[in-house]
């Protein structure tokens, strides 16, 4: 059985709490980053977290895609990601900080010459000659953004993505995977596979929030976990299949 193969059999168990990250940090680019997996992998992908930043769930689901190839996750945010606060009910300072965050750190063509930056220090110094690319919410956006001709991706994936918009699923030019929640719209997500003239994977886990598979998702739920599980197993999969 090949390591891709097994890589597609199983993921570990998924840690409800005080997960331990196994990867460790460099500076990439700039950025600090986290860096997990085989250091000799010719295969890598990039990792864009959700506006959480380095959250245990996306470290930890870092560490799942991290058996076969590596992963980076670089820190777009500088240290100061969005916080889970503003989005308590009511809160209208929240929405005004939300939405200004987003304005200012999160417009995704802001991070496209950093992405740039990172795969070509990577690919320099690493010695790797494939990639793919998952984003989470925003970094959904910012994934799709990135995965049109020319693009450095063999294959790519967002999670509960942010922004969706079939027109740009047209430009997609590799293998491409959607994992939605019940959040999001679920006749644009359709369109957008729909859209795409590569070849496609698109699920809808129906009684998932937005961000089950990063920051949001409350790990203690016994379906969430599971759902969370499923979703990086899918993940897996898919760049066992295409990276």
């Amino acid at each position: 059985m090949s390591e891709h193969s097994k890589a597609c059999c199983s993921i570990p168990p998924v840690v409800a709490n005080g997960y331990e990250a196994k990867g460790s940090y460099s500076q990439v680019a700039g950025l600090k980053t986290y860096i997990t997996g085989p250091s000799d992998s010719k295969k890598a992908i990039l990792y864009v977290y959700d506006i959480f930043g380095f959250c245990d769930q996306c470290l930890q689901g870092a560490d799942i895609l991290a058996k076969t190839h590596m992963v980076i996750m670089p820190d777009f945010f500088d240290g100061a990601p969005a916080h889970l606060s503003w989005f308590a009910p009511g809160s209208d300072d929240g929405q005004t900080k939300l939405g200004e965050f987003i304005k200012t750190k999160a417009s995704p063509p802001l991070h496209l010459e950093r992405i740039a930056k990172v795969v070509e220090e990577i690919t320099a110094s690493k010695g790797v000659t494939e990639w793919g690319a998952v984003g989470m919410c925003w970094g959904g956006k910012v994934v799709t953004l990135c995965s049109g001709a020319g693009t450095k991706w063999k294959a790519g994936a967002q999670c509960h993505p942010a922004m969706l918009d079939p027109k740009e699923a047209e430009d997609i030019s590799i293998p491409y995977a959607t994992l939605a929640s019940k959040d999001e719209d679920k006749d644009t997500v359709v369109a957008f596979g729909k859209a795409s003239k590569a070849e496609t994977i698109v699920e809808i886990f129906e009684d998932q929030i937005h961000g089950w598979m990063a920051a949001r998702a409350n790990l203690e739920d016994e379906r969430v976990k599971s759902e969370y599980a499923r979703g990086y197993k899918i993940l897996n999969d898919f760049f066992a299949n295409y990276l």
